[in-house]
């Protein structure tokens, strides 16, 4: 059957009720096309059909309640002057106060007679049943009757300035519309085999399900569909690069046993076990594609630069780009201290980056063409359409989720097929692994180096921020330095948050103002940013106020201290990624999150993050809360793809998509045979870095 429209390419402006103002609201949440909007599942659902009464819900657990607003009034906070508003709903059986901090325009949507539906977590406050900020909607009279109260309610994400019912109805108006347009593409024979249903249905179910074992099993079929179709792209990459001619690099055992006690510590086994798998990687006849992932400081670089050595030894050039200058220059730095005795004696390194001059660009670009630079550390400036190599073998990307596919093959195509090796600091499930990155071989380095200090993780509600201030200080009387994160730069009058720039006023000029404060934040020019972290490092500054700007950042061994205020706002990798640039030298760390989570994902996020350490487990719990479409950024290939499947809650599914894919491409290596040319047009279609991953092996 061939698809007669192509949803992908038509607008959702076509869709009643959607002007050019919502189509950018749109456009926040992911969405463009019809298709995006079909695709666009809910968050959760609710059950309306027998709503808690008031008087029988359970303190400490999150509950969907109704009721008629009795009254609301706001006020002002005690503490900090922000706005409260309170809202009493009333049941008929009982009564529950709706709290929300610093969003006065609420008073007008709960009038006195509303029927309003809450959704939040219930507890007792001064004898009442309470709940802080928890989600809402004002329900129309005329709705009360209709699908949206006495059923199963879709709960979408939502961006500022659109409600649930707006887009509710949206989506719905969408399915009635372009319902026939929806065309199966899974192959006739697997839907046989498997007793799946049609696609059409199974768009509707989950969006407005009768029944939540309905939404279940049509979740489970198109989960089915994308696992199916980019487990065949992973292993056609795979194929596609095993195919190739690489360059065979060797090295002795006592090059290797030089190299591994050029260092004054021991390596751990782990890290031993990384650089075998290099070894023997580039050792073959078929280029290296290995994917390194480990905690944050658990010694990927020198794994990393085990290769670059083989390369050197091997008469061949090498290259590492990192995603910025100031991490560029620290490898730069820790790289040349090394070259001057031992085994990387006569390692002739360069840095190159985008702050350079065109004089000493030039003359960089010319000596590693003519083959007298060995290893070159860079940024983005690697890419650039001037720089050639002699005879690049060896290409490293570190972090490798903050590059694009794109930059990667434009990376690979400055050698002859050269290996590739990837590093990541954000520790990914093997079962991630497997089903993102099965082109590529993984190494996992799952211990810490020896002799660091313990990271203490503890929680702190807001109201306790000034005991918090106290622990800095005594802190920083002994000598340590602190970080303080916040996760938004300029104050909001809608949203109760401690901007970075407020705080760094009122660091430096009352709590803290016995100490040098600085600022770092993404607004920030790059030099300013890079010249701040420079002064922290050095000691010029004690107390550093930043954003997520830090999560990839420089070693600096004596900031022993972070506070992360709003900690719930951050993702549990960003959390993790963040508390990983303390502990870097020989003393414990503390690392304190203040929040006050208000909803069962921020709660799941605070409880992870409090009971571990370890970054593999905090990426399955990441997973689970959130998803694969969030685990890192939208350009990282394969995960901005997948708009529906979680690998960890659907194992059972994702080994089925898996065999069933294996079988096509082991009976079809290349989908030449007429009957599977429209599977691999759809691939083409879902997954353009397919061709990508292609050129770059």
């Amino acid at each position: 059957m061939t698809k007669t429209t192509d949803l992908s390419k038509i607008s959702i402006q076509f869709i009643k009720g959607v002007g050019p103002a919502r189509m950018k609201l749109f456009a926040n949440l992911g969405i463009e096309s019809v298709e995006d909007l079909l695709y666009f599942f809910p968050r959760r659902y609710e059950d309306r059909r027998n709503l808690c009464p008031i008087a029988q819900v359970k303190i400490g657990e999150f509950q969907t309640v109704c009721g008629i607003v009795e009254s609301c009034i706001e006020r002002r906070s005690f503490y900090n002057r922000k706005s409260v508003t309170e809202a009493v709903l009333d049941d008929g059986g009982g009564k529950v106060c709706c709290v929300w901090f610093n969003q006065p325009y609420l008073k007008s949507y709960f009038k006195k007679g509303t029927k309003v539906v809450c959704y939040g977590r219930a507890d007792v406050y001064k004898n009442r049943i309470q709940m802080v900020a928890p989600e809402y909607e004002v329900i129309d009279p005329e709705e009360e009757q209709g699908p949206a109260f006495k059923s199963i309610v879709p709960i979408y994400s939502l961006t500022k300035g659109m409600g649930q019912r707006y887009i509710r109805n949206t989506v719905r108006i969408c399915i009635d519309k372009y319902h026939e347009e929806l065309v199966d593409e899974l192959p006739v024979t697997l839907r046989n085999k498997y007793h799946l249903a049609n696609i059409k249905r199974c768009i509707t179910e989950i969006h407005f399900p009768q029944t939540f074992e309905e939404q279940e099993e049509a979740l489970r079929r198109v989960s089915f569909e994308e696992f199916y179709f980019f487990q065949i792209s992973v292993i056609l990459r795979r194929l596609s690069i095993k195919s190739k001619s690489g360059i065979k690099q060797q090295i002795s055992d006592s090059m290797a046993l030089e190299f591994i006690n050029n260092f004054p510590f021991l390596l751990t086994i782990a890290q031993k076990k990384a650089m075998r798998d290099i070894r023997i990687d580039m050792a073959g006849d078929h280029p290296m594609l290995r994917l390194v992932q480990g905690d944050v400081g658990s010694g990927k670089t020198l794994v990393a630069l085990f290769g670059c050595y083989t390369a050197f030894k091997n008469g061949y050039q090498s290259c590492v780009m990192a995603p910025t200058e100031i991490l560029a220059r620290q490898h730069y730095d820790n790289i040349l201290k090394l070259t001057d005795t031992g085994a990387l004696k006569g390692l002739r390194v360069a840095l190159l980056v985008n702050g350079l001059k065109k004089k000493e660009r030039d003359d960089i670009y010319a000596k590693i063409a003519d083959g007298q630079v060995d290893l070159v550390i860079g940024t983005h400036a690697l890419i650039c359409e001037e720089l050639n190599f002699k005879n690049l073998s060896l290409v490293v990307i570190d972090e490798q989720h903050k590059f694009g596919v794109r930059q990667r093959a434009l990376l690979s195509e400055k050698g002859k097929n050269p290996h590739v090796l990837i590093m990541t600091a954000t520790p990914i499930p093997r079962t991630l692994c497997i089903t993102l990155y099965g082109d590529l071989d993984l190494s996992i380095i799952d211990e810490m180096p020896p002799g660091r200090g313990k990271i203490h993780t503890v929680h702190k509600s807001h109201e306790e921020e000034q005991a918090v201030y106290e622990k800095v200080k005594s802190l920083l009387a002994k000598g340590t330095q602190a970080y303080f994160v916040y996760p938004i730069i300029e104050d909001s009058e809608t949203v109760d948050l401690k901007a970075a720039e407020e705080k760094y006023q009122e660091f430096k000029n009352k709590v803290f103002k016995e100490w040098n404060v600085g600022l770092i934040h993404g607004k920030m020019k790059q030099a300013d940013v890079e010249q701040t972290m420079i002064d922290f490092k050095s000691g010029k500054i004690h107390v550093l106020v930043a954003t997520t700007v830090l999560e990839v950042g420089i070693d600096v061994p004596n900031a022993n201290v972070m506070v992360i205020e709003h900690a719930e706002r951050f993702g549990l990798a960003q959390l993790h990624q963040l508390r990983g640039r303390i502990g870097r030298g020989k003393q414990d760390a503390l690392c304190v999150l203040v929040s006050d989570p208000t909803t069962p994902d921020g709660q799941k996020r605070l409880h992870a993050i409090l009971s571990t350490t370890n970054g593999f487990k905090i990426a399955e719990e990441d997973l689970l809360i959130r998803g694969p479409g969030h685990f890192f950024g939208r350009h990282q290939h394969g995960l901005n793809e997948l708009k529906v499947v979680n690998p960890l809650s659907q194992m059972d599914v994702l080994e089925l998509a898996r065999k069933e894919a294996f079988e096509l491409t082991n009976q079809d290596p290349v989908l030449a045979k007429a009957e599977n040319h429209r599977t691999k047009e759809i691939i083409k279609k879902r997954y353009p870095n397919y061709l990508l991953m292609v050129a770059a092996g």
